[in-house]
């Protein structure tokens, strides 16, 4: 009764800490923009409102569950990769945030790199712009099929409850941060890049060119970028295209639309209805391709 009275406030704390922080990022976009706007604000708060709210209801009632009875399993049979080894608890919570920030690394490429799942990913990314309201707009799809990953991730790492909720907090609040069209003074994004993902990043990750595309994989730690040599950060703000070329269209995102399109044939994603393939030479790049540009 405690530990569910004790859940419950979590949850409570931590709905007012996101929403605090959707808010204050909204705002920040109003007066520092980083990207210009392609489509009408309203109607992308409509949609991305409708296919968020269905996303994190989803994860409420599928994911958490699962989550939970697996840290239940892991805490009973003391489970997993950190239940094995001997580790002082400060330093058992720093490699469960990094293993935890790591599989999720490998769970986002495979979204983009395994057919069947990107037919779901790519709801995210036909967003036409990209800002705060684009943060959770996961199709509700996607969102179950993740439960299964957040099981096995939980299981194998062998997490505590406290590590697991954590990282959870923090990888919500930076989901935030980084879909944010927030314009950060650059030495200070430059710098803060080198730690986390931050909005130059992931909006590379968010260009309608697919080399582009196919990079930028980390959620929370910017390392793993890094050591896998996924890292991009030599296009300016300027010259990005936000979207998937074949979903440009302004009735792709009309929400019907956009919940229907796991299950319709799918289109040559990189290639637009007048039959051209957004490119870019990479010859035109003025920075290697690991330093940030404007």
């Amino acid at each position: 009764m405690i530990e569910t009275a004790l859940s419950s406030k979590l949850h409570i704390a931590t709905a007012m800490i996101l929403g605090a922080a959707w808010i204050l990022l909204f705002a920040l976009e109003r007066l520092v923009p980083l990207r210009k706007a392609r489509s009408a604000l309203s109607n992308r708060l409509v949609v991305n409102g409708c296919v968020s709210a269905l996303a994190l209801g989803t994860a409420y009632l599928v994911v958490m569950p699962a989550a939970s009875t697996a840290l239940q399993h892991v805490a009973a049979q003391q489970f997993g990769l950190l239940q094995w080894i001997r580790l002082s608890p400060a330093v058992a919570i720093v490699a469960g945030i990094a293993l935890l920030d790591l599989s999720f690394y490998y769970w986002h490429m495979a979204n983009h790199r395994i057919p069947w799942l990107w037919r779901f990913h790519n709801v995210h990314h036909i967003d036409p712009d990209l800002d705060v309201s684009s943060a959770f707009r996961f199709h509700f799809g996607e969102v179950a099929l993740s439960a299964l990953f957040r099981v096995a991730q939980i299981v194998l790492i062998g997490v505590t409850p406290f590590t697991f909720a954590l990282y959870e907090i923090m990888f919500e609040l930076n989901t935030l941060f980084q879909h944010s069209n927030v314009r950060l003074p650059f030495a200070f994004e430059r710098w803060l890049n080198a730690l986390i993902v931050t909005p130059r990043m992931h909006g590379i990750h968010h260009s309608d060119v697919r080399r582009e595309n196919q990079s930028n994989f980390s959620v929370v730690f910017s390392i793993w970028d890094r050591l896998h040599r996924t890292l991009r950060l030599n296009v300016a703000q300027s010259r990005i295209a936000i979207g998937i070329p074949a979903y440009i269209d302004g009735e792709n995102n009309a929400l019907a639309s956009v919940l229907s399109l796991p299950f319709r044939r799918q289109r040559d994603y990189w290639r637009t209805a007048q039959g051209t393939v957004p490119e870019r030479d990479e010859r035109d790049a003025s920075a290697p391709i690991t330093k940030m540009q404007p």
